[in-house]
């Protein structure tokens, strides 16, 4: 058993249950959206310093036109090149201004100063740096979304959800009050990154004093035998065959909340076994070059853009369906009661 004299608050281990964050009863369940505001880049080349674009500016305005007029306040978790682009950063700072957005930190260390390290695929995950280069990359992020928008970013993901064993400790250090880069119910050991299998699903403290809220990346466990959870699903997976035959059967499947490969369907689903499931706040993404064609394998055309809408266009009329309802970062924070005090039930 770990105890919390021994538990750091690092984001590979799991939270000690006193850590879970219990939501008071009136907050319901509600829905976020952060969007991985990133440089455009070829998914299928080496990492490279250079050969980047910040080019999708016309779709990302389409995109946040659609969302603000839908009640929804993304949150524009954003890297280096897309800070340091006057465009970029002058479209999104009016955003903040008009209050329909917020601006959070994203990391992608190969495209992030101070560059000293190797550019491979190994280092493409920040937290698998030595401990004072991810600290030094994080406090430049910081500094340039501070120069840009006038204030610190409070909300961070890794790039390539590429947190690491010092990473909680350096976000609350640089003043972070919630990270997001915990994909559960998914495994990177493989190429490098981190493995958050058996990680929650619902929000909890992090970090060594633990003032750091980790809001998991939303990710369902589908079909007739979805009760075994994620055991059963990766049980399935060592058995070959057996996972994708299951998969097309729907009868179990692993599906996150995004638009990306994951149809509308498979996402209504999602929703459902995830309130079934008592997830408190469901946390949907994307990557901001899907919104401009050409960029993304996910919106290769216009009509594949016209896809991405229709799927936003059904899944926003399912979480109204099912009473759940958009909610702001700044209204997640205010909602979460502080630590070790008891939830009082409205």
């Amino acid at each position: 058993m770990q105890s919390a004299h021994h538990h750091d608050g690092n984001l590979l281990r799991a939270p000690l249950p006193e850590d879970m964050i219990a939501l008071p009863a009136a907050f319901g369940t509600r829905f976020m959206l952060f969007v991985d505001t990133e440089e455009e880049f070829d998914w299928n080349a080496p990492f490279r310093r250079e050969g980047h674009g910040v080019t999708a500016l016309a779709g990302m305005a389409r995109g946040q036109a659609y969302f603000a007029a839908a009640g929804v306040k993304p949150v524009y978790v954003t890297d280096y090149p897309v800070v340091d682009s006057d465009a970029a950063a002058g479209m999104m700072g009016a955003w903040v201004a008009a209050g329909e957005a917020d601006v959070g930190a994203h990391l992608h260390p190969w495209v992030n100063p101070p560059h000293v390290e190797d550019v491979n695929a190994a280092n493409s995950y920040v937290g698998s740096l030595p401990e004072a280069v991810e600290a030094a990359k994080l406090e430049a992020l910081c500094r340039r979304i501070e120069d840009r928008f006038g204030q610190r970013p409070i909300a961070y993901r890794a790039g390539r959800y590429g947190v690491g064993p010092n990473s909680a400790r350096l976000l609350e250090a640089a003043g972070f009050r919630l990270d997001t880069s915990v994909r559960s119910r998914f495994d990177y050991s493989h190429q490098h990154g981190p493995d958050f299998h058996g990680l929650p699903q619902n929000p909890y403290w992090a970090g060594p004093t633990r003032s750091l809220v980790e809001l998991p990346l939303s990710t369902a466990i589908t079909g007739l035998l979805r009760g075994g959870g994620e055991g059963l699903y990766r049980a399935t997976q060592a058995m070959g065959p057996l996972a994708g035959a299951l998969a097309r059967a729907r009868m179990l499947s692993r599906v996150p909340l995004t638009p990306e490969g994951i149809t509308a369907a498979e996402a209504t689903a999602a929703i459902d076994a995830l309130i079934e499931e008592g997830v408190r706040v469901l946390n949907f993404s994307f990557h901001s070059p899907t919104l401009e064609p050409g960029h993304t394998p996910y919106v290769r055309d216009e009509s594949d853009r016209t896809a991405f809408y229709g799927w936003w266009d059904r899944v926003l009329s399912h979480l109204a369906r099912r009473g759940v309802a958009a909610v702001s970062l700044g209204q997640l924070l205010d909602a979460i009661p502080a630590r070790g005090k008891a939830c009082q039930a409205a």
